[in-house]
């Protein structure tokens, strides 16, 4: 179903459609397998069978800035809050593969979704702010993070009092966003959870000698996550650095960390699709009594 098949007024979508819909974002909805408290709740999402995308974006890219069509885009962000029933709109980020955290103490503010309105869209992708990561402690506030390879690492306090979004490329990893994140969280490491989520894997990232080098400046341990390949090429595992640095950081309770973006064709992938690759989305939030659809998918 592309975008004219749909009203642009949800008022007038009839209760089958909205049904059908519905059905369509669960079946594009990842389980997010981890021990938090019953009061964190988290996803993400998967190219489809949700979304108006069109090749090679298909179908659901909520990236804004990988040369989708924006209004398309937009629409697609609008709709997984609308049909996944999230408590307030993600907050998104520009993100820059850096080390910034922003904090989000209130909801982000709803908007009506009006097609046509181009204006409206770049406004609002205008307003994201340029970090990395996200940390908040306040209900119904929905924290964002989008890849195509880079390493989405989601974080809560055990006792569900605080949560966190990072988005962790190499350059980020290794600036120490993950460390940051932690920071900004200010909860006892000890007590924090984490969770990897859908990243390139070892067999499928091949870097030059300049990532690894950078990792070993930092710690020599670094070096058990790299095999080499070709003269001056190594097989990357950002699973294993990303482990190495939370254990560094005190952080112990770690799960997720088995995906391959690159071989998994749920996924959209940079390195496999090129420049013009959709991207996911990873999302999490403290429940205010939301009727989020979090149901396990198959």
């Amino acid at each position: 179903m592309d975008r004219s098949d749909k009203p642009s007024v949800r008022g007038c979508i009839t209760l089958e459609l909205r049904e059908a819909e519905r059905r369509r974002f669960i079946a594009s909805r990842l389980r997010v397998d981890w021990p938090a408290p019953p009061n964190v709740l988290a996803f993400g999402t998967l190219r489809g069978p949700a979304g108006d995308s069109q090749p090679p974006f298909q179908h659901l890219n909520l990236g804004v800035r990988c040369g989708d069509d924006l209004a398309t885009a937009m629409a697609n962000r609008a709709d997984l809050s609308f049909y996944m029933e999230l408590p307030s709109p993600p907050h998104w980020l520009h993100q820059v593969h850096g080390k910034t955290v922003v904090r989000f103490d209130k909801p982000a503010p709803q908007v009506p979704y009006r097609e046509w309105d181009r204006e409206s869209h770049e406004r609002l992708v205008a307003c994201e702010p340029q970090a990395d990561a996200a940390v908040t402690c306040v209900p119904g506030v929905v924290l964002a993070i989008l890849t195509a390879d880079c390493m989405p690492v989601l974080f809560c306090a055990g006792d569900g009092s605080g949560i966190a979004a990072a988005h962790a490329g190499w350059r980020g990893l290794c600036a120490g966003v993950l460390e940051n994140t932690l920071d900004a969280l200010a909860v006892p490491r000890e007590k924090i959870l984490a969770w990897l989520g859908p990243a390139i894997g070892p067999r499928s990232y091949e870097v030059g000698e300049e990532v690894r080098d950078a990792f070993l400046v930092h710690a020599a341990d670094a070096a058990s996550a790299f095999a080499p390949t070709r003269p001056g090429h190594w097989h990357c595992d950002l699973y294993a650095l990303a482990r190495q640095r939370l254990h560094a950081a005190g952080v112990a309770r770690i799960s997720g960390g088995d995906f391959d973006t690159f071989t998994d064709p749920r996924f959209h992938s940079y390195r496999r699709d090129g420049a013009r690759s959709g991207r996911f989305a990873t999302l999490a939030w403290l429940d205010a009594g939301s009727t989020a659809t979090l149901a396990p998918t198959a």
